[in-house]
């Protein structure tokens, strides 16, 4: 994952406009849930942008696999519990009203079985009534292996290329990154792999049946990639 380039995060995703987003997951959340708890878990919480904004609304905690983002996190929100696990088998003893896990993270559990699981998890640590919002990553039919891509950082401390290639191994996309990174004391390169699975909308669909859920899926969502929103049966 994010393990060499967390430093970065922020800087490479500064287009994002977290408290836009963070408006849209509030407005899903509110929707959708039928309890009248405030509590809400957003996995795979990364830097804790959103958090910064949905604080104001909820009790609140993250939870994260990547320690070198949840560092990060921590900074930016001292006073908010954060966890470090993997989203397929967490266990924090408690439910919450809502959980969310966006920026298409769900993908890097990679398989249909840790898929089914992860979902089987979301549903546990919801409170019956409760909602989990799940954004998607790309959707076989929808991914272009071979697809080049780049994003630039041009700040007075940092300058940054990141380029990428993608591929494809059976349900797998892999995002071949290559960093060049300029500071004041020099210029560094170093390259990550990200694995994503690629699920179909069957399989995601699939994965909510079996959990339980109740399912609804806006095809917009919060940046245009499919949003699977499962409640919790009262």
């Amino acid at each position: 994952m994010f393990y060499k380039s967390a430093a970065f995060y922020d800087a490479i995703y500064s287009f994002k406009d977290y408290k836009v987003e963070a408006e849209k997951v509030r407005s899903f959340i509110e929707q959708y849930k039928r309890t009248p708890g405030n509590s809400l878990l957003e996995v795979a919480c990364g830097t804790g942008k959103h958090i910064e904004f949905l604080r104001e609304h909820y009790t609140i905690e993250g939870l994260d696999l990547d320690a070198g983002l949840l560092d990060i996190a921590r900074e930016r929100n001292r006073a908010i519990t954060f966890h470090q696990a993997d989203m397929a088998d967490f266990d924090l003893g408690k439910q919450f009203d809502a959980l969310t896990c966006l920026f298409s993270a769900i993908g890097y559990v990679q398989t249909v079985e840790r898929l089914n699981q992860t979902i089987q998890n979301f549903a546990q640590h919801l409170r019956s009534g409760g909602v989990a919002i799940v954004e998607a990553w790309l959707l076989p039919e929808q991914f272009n292996a071979g697809h080049l891509g780049a994003v630039f950082v041009d700040q007075p401390d940092l300058k940054l290329a990141r380029v990428n290639t993608s591929s494809l191994d059976g349900n797998i996309s892999i995002l071949h990154f290559h960093y060049l990174v300029g500071t004041p004391e020099g210029v560094t390169h170093f390259t990550e792999d990200h694995t994503l699975g690629l699920f179909t909308d069957a399989e995601y669909r699939a994965a909510f049946a079996a959990a339980g859920l109740e399912l609804t899926i806006d095809i917009e969502g919060i940046s245009g990639r499919n949003l699977y929103i499962g409640v919790k049966p009262a």
